[in-house]
């Protein structure tokens, strides 16, 4: 069984050279999730793949069932899930392709069902408020940077995330926020997901994969050709990665 799952975000749609075994269309009690589940062996490794935006990436980040798809990824023995996103960078450091393992977020989304504690759900549990201090599991993260470590790629092993409401992207001011606010790169699907694992007591980390400079830290227009042509270089780094990382795993 696996233990494993990798939600692939904008640009990981699938894992090519997955040796897919199955795919198991899974009904939670919270809707449906993005898609049915794909069962396989990549790098040596049995993994389960959900794309958080679904197989044809139709899904904006503000309708992504998130509950679903993590009650799903728990419901079927997951105990390690391990996201990978496309950001923006806001720290200069941070450049197309790179690959960031952030440390911390903030949430700035808003109207996004987040939380499996809520009146009716849970009748005979009490309030619950989960420790969210550090947001992300520090095994996976480590496992991650010393993944990293053996590669020649470029990676941030920490860096604060903004997660945005979408689907639009950010205005220069709002950058400018987030920049004082401390964070390092923006996103739009980091949240309430990282919060849901925790509820569910998932191990969960993020790998980033910075698709583009946030507004006004790059060009003055940001175009999906750009981000599409970064994503291919990020993808392939974070495959390169994911060598290394699922027999540490």
């Amino acid at each position: 069984m696996a233990e494993l799952a990798i939600i692939g975000g904008t640009g990981i749609t699938s894992l090519p050279g997955m040796e897919i075994k199955r795919k198991r269309a899974v009904h939670t009690p919270y809707g449906e999730p993005s898609g049915p589940v794909t069962y396989g062996h990549y790098c040596g490794t049995t993994v389960v793949f959900l794309p958080r935006h679904g197989y044809g990436h139709h899904i904006p980040p503000h309708q992504i069932n998130y509950r679903a798809n993590l009650w799903c990824l728990q419901h079927i023995g997951i105990q390690t899930v391990l996201a990978f996103a496309a950001v923006g960078s806001i720290h200069p450091d941070m450049q197309p392709g790179d690959l960031v393992f952030p440390h911390q977020l903030i949430d700035y989304t808003w109207g996004r069902p987040h939380t499996f504690f809520e009146q009716g759900s849970h009748q005979d549990q009490p309030v619950a408020h989960i420790d969210f201090t550090d947001p992300y599991c520090e095994r996976l993260r480590k496992c991650l940077i010393d993944a990293a470590s053996v590669t020649s790629l470029r990676v941030h092993t920490q860096g604060v995330y903004a997660a945005t409401q979408g689907p639009r992207l950010e205005t220069t001011a709002e950058v400018d926020r987030l920049e004082r606010d401390g964070c390092a790169i923006v996103g739009m699907t980091g949240m309430p997901e990282a919060a849901l694992a925790r509820e569910l007591e998932l191990c969960y980390a993020t790998c980033a994969i910075v698709a583009n400079a946030a507004a006004g830290r790059g060009a003055p227009t940001i175009t999906m050709d750009e981000v599409e042509a970064n994503m291919k270089i990020g993808v392939e780094n974070a495959r390169t990665l994911l060598a290394e990382l699922l027999p540490l795993i």
